[in-house]
């Protein structure tokens, strides 16, 4: 019997979308049409083919499945979850793509590969917009393309956050949850603070917590029955979606698939596990091969340059390094508004146990130990009421009989990979969003049965828990940074420009400088010269319309243009000054940061 097949249906079509999504970017990019004409075309036959019958099902599957059926109490809670996810659509809607990372690499490769009409290697110093897997920003760029802009991009996430809730509650089915604890597992992964900021963002977490969640459902589908085909050529697609995406979701997508092959080989279904590994391996190397190589030939290895390998991954594996860096982690991902009030203990210990807590072979480059991650920034806000539920039910359920152990226990595995292999840094707590999707079914099947304990005291002890991670998910909502509804920097009162650098107000008006000046010189190819932390992503919105190239190189076998080649230059913070790369005859002007410089007639 299928477990909640509306909800199935639902995680199917979305794996199908993206799959197909990123596929079509390589294979136009590879067939040279990778244009705004086609891409229309593409979903103008798809919308035809799948709009209207796939939507009048799903609409009455879901209004019979999930609210004519339920409880006041049970309809209270999707009001709660339908009121923050409408309140986070308001947001993406209103708000401009403004998240650091994405001004820096996200969204600047996506102008690059339009430019170029291929997604194929660039020349550029910000090597992050090469070697970063690329999965969310395949689906930005047809946003990109369809629209001409960048106004729906915040969408994707947002879609991701909301099919993650789907998935916490079918995944809470499939464990034996009834239809209240399927809805506390929405509730507990759709309040979770950084879930809620990240949903109207253009980071990439939610959408790898969306591809890890689906392959741990569609798992949980086939750990009874031995698998057909067309199912594992979804769990591949699951899998390698979550490949290109962010590669550290298969330190939770690989266990899985494990016990995937671990229960066919219990039905005495050897040659279908043998081969349906092969299956899913091959649906890997479909989505995420032709990036992998692209990244192997430029930096002979497929996880890109040395210096990005280090920033991010654990050089030391000796158990005092590995107990550090999860306390540290889990310090972080629990702050409370006290503050890292846990920190002096456990700086303490790694000295008592002999190790530096700063050190840079456990410590993202920069970085100091610890650090505030209480406010709700999207960048680094905690989320101890979620947390602490899924933690202390991952320790309580990994002892119950049945699937929910393995479960457990594979939950806590993904966790264990996580601190032996990936470094703290201050902004870690989004990076661990999949762990969140895969944790709150367990929360949610540990805290149902309290709130009917024979002991009112337990019961109303949970609900009080339970409203403090609301209150924290309508806090994150109404006053999170940096898009927010109520405060200053509001979206309602801050103009769309101004909100794009409202995380460097300072930089705006240097950067609008600049580019009226280089729009009024009627400059047609403009070079970029830059820093390797600085924003690329404005340049693209500010001078519409011009070719704008890259420089400066990170890439030995694809060299910048010359400077002969541009109209005109633009410049913030590069290597050895903008001076370094101007000619002084093309009378470069300064304002603040920015410099500019128009090429001088002939």
């Amino acid at each position: 019997m299928i477990v909640a097949p509306t909800r199935l249906l639902l995680i199917r079509a979305g794996l199908i979308f993206g799959t197909a999504a990123v596929l079509l970017v390589e294979l136009l990019s590879f067939a040279g049409w990778l244009n705004r004409p086609v891409i229309i075309t593409l979903w103008l036959v798809a919308a035809a083919a799948v709009g209207y019958f796939g939507y009048k099902r799903i609409r009455a599957l879901i209004l019979r499945e999930l609210w004519t059926e339920a409880t006041r109490g049970e309809r209270a809670v999707a009001v709660i979850l339908a009121l923050l996810f409408a309140a986070d659509l308001l947001i993406a809607l209103l708000a401009p793509p403004n998240n650091f990372d994405s001004q820096t690499y996200h969204l600047p490769k996506i102008e690059h590969w339009v430019a170029q009409g291929g997604v194929d290697f660039y020349p550029t110093i910000i090597d992050r917009q090469l070697a970063m897997a690329p999965g969310a920003e395949y689906i930005l760029l047809h946003l990109r393309l369809l629209t001409g802009g960048d106004s729906l991009y915040n969408l994707v996430q947002l879609a991701a956050g909301v099919f993650g809730a789907l998935i916490a509650s079918r995944i809470t089915a499939q464990l034996a949850g009834g239809r209240r604890a399927q809805l506390l597992a929405a509730l507990i992964f759709g309040t979770t603070p950084m879930v809620l900021l990240e949903a109207t963002s253009t980071q990439t977490d939610l959408v790898v917590a969306l591809w890890v969640g689906t392959v741990a459902t569609l798992v949980l589908d086939e750990r009874c029955r031995i698998t057909p085909w067309p199912a594992m050529v979804l769990l591949g697609a699951a899998a390698g979606l979550t490949l290109l995406t962010k590669a550290t979701g298969l330190l939770a997508a690989g266990p899985l698939l494990v016990w995937w092959f671990v229960a066919q080989l219990r039905r005495r279904a050897v040659l279908r596990a043998f081969a349906g590994t092969g299956i899913v391996v091959a649906m890997m190397a479909l989505i995420a091969g032709p990036y992998l190589w692209r990244v192997e030939t430029t930096y002979e290895n497929p996880l890109g340059p040395e210096h990005l390998r280090g920033s991010i991954s654990m050089q030391r594996h000796d158990p005092a390094s590995v107990l550090i860096n999860a306390l540290r982690i889990a310090e972080t991902a629990l702050q409370t508004p006290a503050g890292p009030v846990g920190a002096d203990a456990i700086r303490s210990l790694a000295h008592a146990i002999g190790v530096d807590p700063d050190a840079r072979d456990i410590t993202y480059w920069g970085a100091t130990y610890p650090y505030e991650s209480w406010p709700p920034d999207e960048d680094r806000v905690s989320f101890p009421v979620q947390g602490a539920l899924i933690l202390i039910a991952a320790v309580v359920l990994a002892w119950r009989r049945g699937p929910t152990r393995v479960y457990a226990s594979l939950f806590w595995l993904s966790v264990l990979a996580y601190v032996i292999l990936v470094k703290w840094q201050p902004w870690g707590n989004r990076l661990i969003v999949f762990l969140i999707l895969l944790g709150t079914p367990l929360a949610a099947l540990w805290v149902e049965p309290l709130l009917a304990y024979r002991r009112r005291a337990v019961a109303w002890l949970m609900s009080a828990v339970l409203a403090g991670g609301v209150a924290a998910g309508v806090a994150a909502v109404s006053f999170g940074w940096p898009r927010r509804l109520i405060g200053p920097g509001s979206i309602f009162t801050t103009s769309t420009m101004d909100e794009r650098f409202i995380r460097r107000p300072e930089w705006g008006q240097d950067y609008r400088w600049a580019a009226n000046a280089v729009n009024a010189s009627g400059a047609k190819r403009v070079g970029i010269i830059q820093g390797y932390n600085t924003w690329e992503y404005p340049w693209w919105v500010l001078l519409k319309g011009d070719d704008l190239v890259s420089m400066q190189s990170l890439q030995p076998d694809i060299p910048p243009p010359p400077i002969e080649s541009v109209d005109a230059v633009v410049c913030i913070d590069p290597p050895n000054g903008c001076a370094f790369y101007i000619p002084q005859q093309w009378n470069p002007q300064t304002q603040g940061p920015v410099t500019y410089a128009i090429r001088p007639k002939s």
